[in-house]
């Protein structure tokens, strides 16, 4: 990833922890502000989430996790346990439900994520870390084999891009709140009989929610969802950690120190996150009540979704389903950046 060059004169540059180089100077002035590419790059993030290991193993993974994440250990003993009841009671099918909000949602989710993502880390680099500190290079990026630049002082430090991860993670919580709110609904409707499920699809349920309880109602949890996304300090704090451990002692190329980065930052990811993901899918599975008649609501705050779970089970009830998760975390999250960073590094500026 990185090399000596002798002899080159190169431009000062900067690296945005993206693998893209940020020029120096006056030829780099527009360049600082030409954000599309992460946004477009986040796109064929999203592709790769939707086409990889492959996708609807994917999608029943998660419906599994949030079945267990929200229902007590006298329902299902485990994963599997889980799987067998739902194939036994309601068919194969029944591992897809809630497929379609992701579906239409990832490419979106992701290009406003990593778009954003790569936005804040400019500002940061430009406004708060870069303030006073040299920029010489100690290298230039290559093609063939890619090499990315490696610098020092004017370098974003990890904790720039940590915080950048949790600019990001707030920014597109307002697009992932309701599509997972939708989601996590149809995945806990048990009948097998669709005439006896009080939402026939992802448009009925958005419907349904709306009317009875407004815009509010569908960003049910919306708080619950900003904190665990605030937990994106550690995946792309890590992701950096990881990117320069692979660059500095392996000689491995820019896109498998993509991959491994990618699937190891989303493993620490999951690990910080997943219990306050657990109290995100018990709050937005809780009953709405009033007039969409779906039960008695029984958390007013997802705090006292967090006490409840701590109340019935304890600890461990905070890392309910969280093997199905963990598996699926590496594949899904290692192709979705190798594709990124790929199209990032191709797009012209």
């Amino acid at each position: 990833m990185s090399a000596s060059i002798d002899g080159l004169v190169v431009t000062p540059v900067l690296s945005n922890g993206s693998n893209e180089v940020i020029e120096q100077g006056p030829s780099a002035r527009n360049v600082s502000h030409k954000n599309y590419k992460g946004f477009v790059a986040g796109v064929f993030s999203g592709i790769a989430k939707l086409s990889e290991t492959p996708l609807l193993r994917k999608i029943s993974f998660d419906t599994i996790k949030v079945r267990l994440q929200t229902t007590e250990k006298a329902q299902f003993k485990g994963p599997l346990d889980c799987v067998l009841q739902t194939v036994r009671k309601e068919g194969a099918r029944g591992l897809y439900k809630g497929a379609t909000p992701p579906l239409v949602g990832w490419m979106f989710m992701d290009s406003l994520m990593l778009g954003s993502l790569t936005f804040y880390r400019r500002i940061l680099n430009e406004k708060v870390f870069s303030k006073g500190t040299p920029s010489t290079p100690i290298s230039q990026s290559l093609q063939g084999p890619e090499i990315v630049a490696k610098h020092t002082a004017s370098q974003l430090p990890t904790l720039g891009h940590a915080i950048a991860g949790v600019f990001a993670g707030f920014t597109v919580s307002f697009i992932a709140a309701p599509v997972e709110h939708i989601k996590a609904r149809l995945q806990i409707q048990y009948a097998a009989d669709k005439s006896k499920r009080l939402y026939s699809g992802p448009i009925d349920c958005t419907k349904k929610i709306v009317r009875t309880h407004g815009i509010r109602g569908l960003y049910h949890g919306l708080a619950a969802t900003l904190l665990f996304r605030s937990f994106f300090f550690f995946w792309w704090g890590s992701y950096d950690i990881f990117t320069r451990l692979l660059s500095t002692n392996t000689n491995l190329s820019t896109p498998a120190i993509n991959f491994w980065a990618g699937g190891l930052s989303a493993q620490v990811f999951w690990i910080t996150s997943y219990p306050s993901d657990v109290v995100k899918q018990r709050f937005m599975t809780d009953p709405l009540g009033g007039t969409l008649k779906d039960g008695e609501r029984r958390f007013p705050r997802w705090r006292d979704a967090a006490k409840e779970v701590y109340r019935r089970d304890g600890v461990r009830g905070y890392w309910r389903g969280f093997l199905p998760c963990f598996l699926r975390a590496f594949p899904a999250n290692a192709m979705a950046l190798v594709a990124f960073e790929g199209v990032m590094r191709a797009l012209p500026e």
